[in-house]
């Protein structure tokens, strides 16, 4: 679980542009979990479609196992929700009619942002930033997160085996401790390394106005420009959509 979020550049397989990865997850957020064009079925399908490419991601960087377990959550919450949901009533139909909703909508952003912590680098992130002449106020908060939830995840490891040792788990017979050993030392823990990962950026110069050098080199290539068509011909489909071209 600590590899979920950790950037591997040795095994990132298809090197894409961070900003082409933000523009992927935001046209995600837009179009899945937004629900944007979703009465105009051209919209839906593409939308389908574009939910599959972070899964096509993840398989390029040879993280199969995650691709399938995301693919298969995925495909098997989807179906639920075209073949089971129009089939049941009552109040069963309302916990499984949300739960494929909330699911459907958030995982392609969710996996979109797995693979793009795992295959991108601060140094590469902020080089995007300063491309695209963000402001630090947004993109120092962004950098910090990029190291956050690795080093959390790490840090979760770290008490769940000392929490194993002193024989501190569910089914145990210390288990009514297990929220008191294992929620409040990570939440001490979250606090922490927030403000640690602050002060990290701050010191390296990250808060001044002086422009700063970058040795990363990031650039649009012909994978890319790739994405970057399929992204746009999705907001093309919206647009066309809107306009009754297409339905």
């Amino acid at each position: 679980m600590a590899g979920l979020f950790t950037a591997d550049i040795e095994n990132r397989g298809l090197v894409l542009d961070p900003r082409t990865k933000l523009i992927v997850m935001i046209t995600l957020v837009v179009f899945a979990l937004g629900g944007t064009g979703s009465d105009i079925e051209t919209v839906r399908y593409g939308t389908t479609a574009l939910s599959i490419l972070p899964l096509i991601f993840l398989m390029t960087a040879k993280q199969y196992k995650k691709a399938a377990v995301f693919g298969s959550l995925y495909a098997l919450i989807k179906s639920a929700e075209i073949f089971l949901v129009p089939h049941i009533t009552g109040a069963v139909l309302s916990v499984i009619g949300l739960c494929c909703l909330i699911f459907v909508r958030l995982m392609p952003g969710l996996i979109m942002g797995a693979y793009m912590l795992s295959s991108t680098t601060v140094s590469e992130f902020i080089a995007a930033m300063h491309r695209m002449h963000i402001p630090q106020q947004i993109t120092i908060p962004l950098s910090v997160m990029f190291r956050f939830f690795p080093t959390v995840l790490e840090e979760f490891a770290a008490i769940n085996t000392a929490m194993k040792m002193r024989d501190i788990r569910i089914g145990g017979k210390n288990a009514g401790k297990f929220i008191e050993y294992r929620l409040v030392p990570l939440m001490v823990c979250s606090v922490n390394i927030g403000s640690e990962l602050s002060a990290a950026a701050l010191t390296r110069g990250l808060g001044t106005k002086v422009k700063r050098t970058n040795i990363c080199k990031i650039g649009f290539h012909i994978q890319d420009i790739a994405v970057l068509l399929l992204t746009a011909a999705l907001y093309m489909l919206w647009i066309l959509g809107m306009i009754g071209v297409v339905k």
